[in-house]
């Protein structure tokens, strides 16, 4: 089994040296990452300047390719350029900090994914519930399952495995849930602050409005200390609100 491997917290982060090292163990991994953090950049893709690639070394020994670009990006890249044939499987991650509710659609490490659901590739996002990670280990496992039940029985066209883990040890998780996205949302702002100069800048800040209070939905699992398995595609159709509006007579 052949599995691009990318994320968007950068080449270098432990996340994706752990994801990487753990998948080695059940097919051929290609690493093909941003060189630099992408976080929440979504599904941007480069267009107006130059996309450079170059090997990328761990410790010494080649350990994949870094591109001058956006999670979406390399994706496009590992796939069109550098492996020149579709993978088995597409695995993004071990991003730290959640995924899951409103942050689906922010997040890079989601876009890598979704990028390659979009080129008919089964696809796993994989982050870990803290930006201070602390537990790779059985994100890593339970990665490493998915893409083993992904391989044994498929996913349909479109669709990807958004997987979101606390970060605890084993044994203080209290199980695997599929899950449905959440509800939960950010309200922002932008803070006005002041440089040592006196110049004004803005910084974006801003408080999670949990609206999340069933088992069956991603955040709330998390809350609740469970992995939450959430199947998503991007077909972003209401088809609810297109059966009202064909009484709208829109046309005229």
């Amino acid at each position: 089994m052949k599995i691009l491997v990318s994320n968007d917290d950068g080449i270098d982060s432990r996340g994706i040296f752990e994801l990487s090292q753990k998948l080695k163990e059940i097919g051929e991994v290609i690493v093909v990452a941003p060189r630099t953090e992408q976080s929440a950049v979504g599904h941007a893709i480069t267009m107006k300047i130059p996309v450079r690639v170059t090997e990328y070394y761990r410790n010494g020994e080649f350990f994949g390719y870094a591109v001058d670009g956006t999670p979406a990006d390399c994706i496009k890249m590992g796939i069109k350029n550098i492996m020149g044939e579709l993978p088995d499987l597409v695995v993004s991650g071990i991003n730290n900090g959640s995924n899951a509710a409103i942050n689906i659609i922010y997040s890079g490490t989601v876009s890598a994914a979704r990028e390659a659901a979009i080129m008919d590739v089964p696809a796993i996002a994989v982050s870990v519930t803290s930006h201070t990670v602390t537990e790779f280990d059985y994100a890593a496992e339970i990665a490493k399952n998915l893409a083993l039940k992904v391989a044994e029985n498929g996913l349909r066209a479109g669709t990807l495995l958004n997987v979101n883990i606390p970060d605890l040890p084993k044994d203080k998780i209290k199980g695997v849930l599929l899950t449905r996205q959440g509800l939960s949302k950010w309200d922002d702002k932008f803070e006005e602050r002041k440089d040592p100069y006196g110049k004004k800048y803005y910084w974006l800040t801003g408080s999670l409005i949990d609206n999340d209070l069933e088992l069956g939905t991603d955040h709330y699992a998390l809350k609740n200390d469970y992995v939450s398995v959430t199947p998503i595609h991007f077909d972003l159709t209401d088809y609810e609100m297109f059966g009202k509006m064909k009484d709208w007579n829109i046309s005229g």
